[in-house]
C-alpha cells in the first residue's frame, strides 16, 4: 500500500508544461518517479523544464507541440513512444483564457478558445487511448478542467463552454474505455497564484482580488504545488478505481 502513489517506470505526457501548473505538475510527476514528456509551443520553455528534471536525477523528454493542431498531437504520442517504447499516462493542461462580456466574443476568439482548451484535450486524449490500447497495458488520462466548467464565472462564456465539454468528454470516455483499463478523470483548480495567459489584466484588478478570497472559503489562491498530490492521485495506482470523477481543487469555492 506504501507504493500506492510510485509513478516509477510510468511514460506520462503532460501537455502546456513548460510553465505555470503544467510545469509544476511535470516537476511533481517526475519527483515520483515518472519518464515525463514535457511540451510545449515553446521548445526552450520544455527544454528547461526537462533540464530541471535531469539535475534532480528524473527522466524527461522536451517537445514542441501544438495541441491546436491535430498532427502535432499525433506526433506527440508517436514521438513518445518512440523514445520510450509506451505510453502510461497523459495529463491534458495546454489551455488559454480571454476575459470578456458574452456580447463582445468574437468567433475568432470562440474558435480559438475551444480549439486550444476542447479540441485539443479531445486530439491528444484519442492518440493516447488508441496506444494505450494497442499496448493492451491500460492507462489513465487527467484532464485539467475549471471551476468555471461547474459554476458561472462572468467574462469566461468560450472558456466555461470549453471546461464543461472537458468535463462530460471526461465522463463519456471514462464509460467507453473503463472495460478496457483506461481511466479517464479531471482535476478542476480554483483560482491559483499562477494566471493563464489572456487572464492578467483581469485578476491585476482590486476588485477581483478581493472576490477571489471572498468566496473562496479557505481564504487564498491555491500554490501550484497544490496540484501535484491530486493529479499523481489521478495518474497513479492510488486511484486504480476510480473513473469518470471530477476533482475539485478550488479551496472550497464550489462548495460555498
Amino acid at each position: 500500500m506504501k507504493n500506492l502513489f510510485d509513478m516509477t517506470g510510468k511514460v506520462t505526457i503532460v501537455t502546456g508544461s513548460g510553465r505555470g501548473l503544467g510545469k509544476a505538475i511535470a516537476l511533481g510527476l517526475a519527483d515520483h518517479g515518472a519518464t515525463v514528456v514535457v511540451c510545449s509551443r515553446t521548445l526552450a520553455e520544455a527544454q528547461g523544464v526537462v533540464e530541471q528534471i535531469k539535475d534532480e536525477g528524473g527522466n524527461a523528454l522536451a517537445l514542441r507541440v501544438d495541441t491546436a493542431d491535430r498532427a502535432s498531437c499525433e506526433q506527440l504520442v508517436a514521438d513518445t513512444v518512440a523514445a520510450f517504447g509506451k505510453l502510461d499516462v497523459l495529463v491534458n493542461n495546454a489551455g488559454i483564457d480571454i476575459i470578456e462580456p458574452a456580447e463582445d466574443v468574437a468567433e475568432e476568439a470562440w474558435d480559438q478558445i475551444l480549439t486550444i482548451n476542447l479540441k485539443g484535450y479531445f486530439n491528444c486524449s484519442q492518440f493516447a487511448a488508441r496506444q494505450m490500447l494497442a499496448q493492451g497495458t491500460g492507462g489513465s488520462i487527467a484532464n485539467n478542467s475549471s471551476i468555471a466548467g461547474e459554476v458561472g464565472i462572468k467574462g469566461l462564456t468560450a472558456y466555461a463552454a470549453a471546461k464543461g465539454g472537458v468535463n462530460q468528454m471526461t465522463r463519456t470516455m471514462a464509460v467507453e474505455w473503463a472495460p478496457r483499463g483506461i481511466r479517464v478523470n479531471a482535476f478542476s483548480p480554483g483560482y491559483f497564484e499562477n494566471i493563464m495567459s489572456g487572464a492578467t489584466d483581469e485578476h491585476a484588478r482590486p476588485e477581483k482580488r478581493a472576490q477571489v478570497l471572498q468566496f473562496t472559503p479557505m481564504g487564498r489562491r491555491g500554490l501550484p504545488h497544490e496540484l501535484v498530490g491530486p493529479v499523481v492521485f489521478l495518474a497513479s495506482d492510488a486511484s486504480s478505481y476510480v473513473t469518470g470523477a471530477i476533482l475539485l481543487i478550488d479551496g472550497g469555492y464550489t462548495a460555498a
